[in-house]
């Protein structure tokens, strides 16, 4: 059944949208549903759409994933305005964004372990609502500090959130709000953490619509917060439902051709790819195949509705 897209705000005044994989993997249906759906909100608002390959995790990231995942952009039809960023080539905005966060005081070290963080969670009244970090880090004495130095253990860095409310309103959810927990923004590893690293990205390329995958809805209140912080306009938010295989989990390699190159294998076209996952949302009737230029034109008359809505 579709799940027929229903706007509830209108476009942004920037409505410069993007795609911002990880090449650690090939895409699967949900993700270039996801990439569609970005391109087609830009694209109808006429506005610019770019591609960014977020490469920062070294250990999982694939040269013949990133090459195959702009292929399989391409024979979706969709298109991108300048070249492809990759991320691991900026990370001195991402490091002068962690230092004014932390001239502001608001960044502190972290030796918990994952484990000592499931521990604390466990325990009675150890943890926030939600399973948030505890801070157990936060307020260490001058002894605890010295110990957990000793350990030679390399500390993140988390900021201080002081358990602020961020509230939005997102283009397909509606309102939305969440507590923003002392996250993560640089890994033990020197790593910069994903919240960081993909706001600070977002903000540089002037980025006004972020449409993603409603999984990274939770992330999104820490990443306002983190804008707010450092004084950068914040881009608005669609987020989009998850794909899901027929035992209603979660679409992944065990619910069979789940990739573009598999589905072609079967004997489908990339056009009737495009049309099947433009299907699912209520843009397309089955055995239709509409071009992206269509596709564009639908999705800007919803645009058009929801403005009239907006102004009646």
């Amino acid at each position: 059944m579709a799940e027929r897209l229903v706007l509830r705000t209108p476009p942004p005044p920037r409505a410069d949208g993007r795609f911002a994989p990880s090449p650690t993997g090939p895409l699967h249906l949900g993700n270039l549903r996801t990439a569609l759906l970005s391109w087609l909100f830009a694209r109808a608002a006429g506005a610019r759409f770019l591609v960014r390959i977020e490469d920062l995790d070294v250990g999982r990231v694939r040269a013949e994933h990133y090459e195959g995942q702009l292929a399989d952009l391409a024979a979706l039809g969709l298109d991108w305005d300048g070249p492809v960023e990759r991320q691991s080539e900026h990370t001195a905005r991402h490091a002068e964004a962690l230092a004014r966060l932390r001239r502001a005081g608001l960044v502190y070290e972290c030796w918990c372990t994952r484990a000592e963080i499931r521990e604390a969670a466990s325990a009675p009244h150890g943890a926030p609502p939600g399973g948030a970090y505890p801070g157990t880090c936060r307020e260490l004495s001058a002894a605890e500090r010295r110990a957990r130095e000793a350990s030679g253990r390399p500390p993140a860095l988390r900021v201080r959130a002081d358990a602020a409310e961020v509230a939005f309103t997102d283009r397909l959810r509606g309102p939305v709000g969440g507590v923003v927990d002392d996250f993560v923004v640089r890994r033990n590893d020197g790593a910069f953490a994903y919240n960081l690293a993909t706001a600070v990205d977002d903000a540089a390329q002037g980025i006004g619509e972020v449409v993603r995958g409603d999984d990274l809805l939770d992330s999104t209140p820490r990443q306002l917060w983190l804008l707010g912080r450092l004084g950068v306009a914040a881009p608005a938010y669609a987020h989009v439902p998850l794909m899901y295989g027929p035992d209603g989990a979660r679409l992944a390699k065990r619910h069979g051709a789940v990739i573009l190159a598999e589905r072609m294998a079967l004997g489908e076209s990339a056009d009737e790819v495009r049309a099947a996952l433009a299907a699912s949302v209520g843009l397309s009737r089955p055995g239709e195949t509409p071009t992206p230029a269509t596709l564009v034109e639908r999705v800007s008359a919803l645009m058009n509705l929801e403005l009239q809505h907006d102004h009646a």
